[in-house]
This record gives C-alpha cells, sequence and structure tokens, in this order.
C-alpha cells in the first residue's frame, strides 16, 4: 500500500497539469484519480495493452472514444496509435478518465451526491447500468483500502 501514496502523489501532480490545461471542472479529484488508478491496475504505469484495455486505468477504446479522444503531444486521434499512446501515458489517462466522468458522472448508490465511489463505480462498469450495482472484486476491495488510506477528507 506504499505504492499507494506514491501513485497519489504522482496523480496529484497530474490533475494540477490538467487544471493548467484544460478551462473546464474536472470531476474527479485527485486522491479519488488515485484511487481508481490503484484499484484498477494497481497504478501500473509500466502497463501498455493487454486485451481490448490499456494503460495504468486499464480503458478500452469505447470509454476513450466516450472521453473525447484525448492524444498525447496534439496526435490526431484519428492516427491508428493515438488511443493507445494516450491510454498508456499517466497524463493522458487521467484526462480520459476527467472526460468520461464529466460525461457520465451520477449518483450510482443512490445515497443523493456523486462522488468518488461513483466515479469508481462508473470506471468499472461503464457510464450505462452502475445504479445499484456493486464493485466487483478484487476491485472494489483495493479501492476501499486506498479510499481508507487516502482519507475520507480528499472525496
Amino acid at each position: 500500500m506504499a505504492a499507494i501514496i506514491g501513485q497519489v502523489i504522482v496523480l496529484v501532480l497530474v490533475a494540477g497539469y490538467f487544471k493548467d490545461v484544460t478551462s473546464q471542472e474536472l470531476p474527479v479529484n485527485q486522491a479519488c484519480l488515485g484511487c481508481i488508478c490503484e484499484a484498477i491496475s494497481a497504478c501500473n504505469t509500466t502497463s501498455i495493452c493487454s486485451g481490448d484495455v490499456c494503460g495504468p486505468f486499464r480503458i478500452t477504446w469505447a470509454y476513450w472514444a466516450d472521453a473525447g479522444k484525448p492524444t498525447v503531444r496534439q496526435q490526431s486521434p484519428e492516427e491508428t496509435t493515438a488511443y493507445a499512446n494516450c491510454a498508456g501515458d499517466t497524463y493522458c489517462a487521467a484526462l480520459a478518465v476527467q472526460g468520461y466522468m464529466r460525461r457520465f458522472q451520477q449518483d450510482c448508490n443512490g445515497d443523493n451526491k456523486i462522488d468518488c465511489d461513483d466515479f469508481a463505480t462508473i470506471h468499472k462498469i461503464g457510464g450505462y447500468g452502475c445504479k445499484g450495482v456493486a464493485l466487483p472484486e478484487p476491485y472494489g476491495q483495493r479501492y476501499r483500502q486506498c479510499k481508507e488510506i487516502v482519507g475520507q477528507q480528499n472525496y
């Protein structure tokens, strides 16, 4: 779990970077972004593509497209390598998560607020059909452990 803290620090820097490059409000805070990354892949920043998912956030092509097709270094989203390049780049992948959540944010667990629990569910389950769905294990356990370590005040 010590790796969690290191990854959260990396993602705090990522979020700070995006505050500078985008004028739109970012729906997912830094701590939440870090815990989603930790839960989905142990925030493995060396992970390339495996099957239909790529990068530390394990993003699919459809997820990336729904997120607005962000790219690395002004690469055209129409280039065949644009998706894999973005998903494999921590900064671009985090921007994809922000774009996806901006589009699909909703109260999945029925607690009348949209928070990290909802974003974690949307990230794993998808933008459709998250209502009343429990997080599958071991993703759910890793997410809850990270949330406990990082602290509720950061959500």
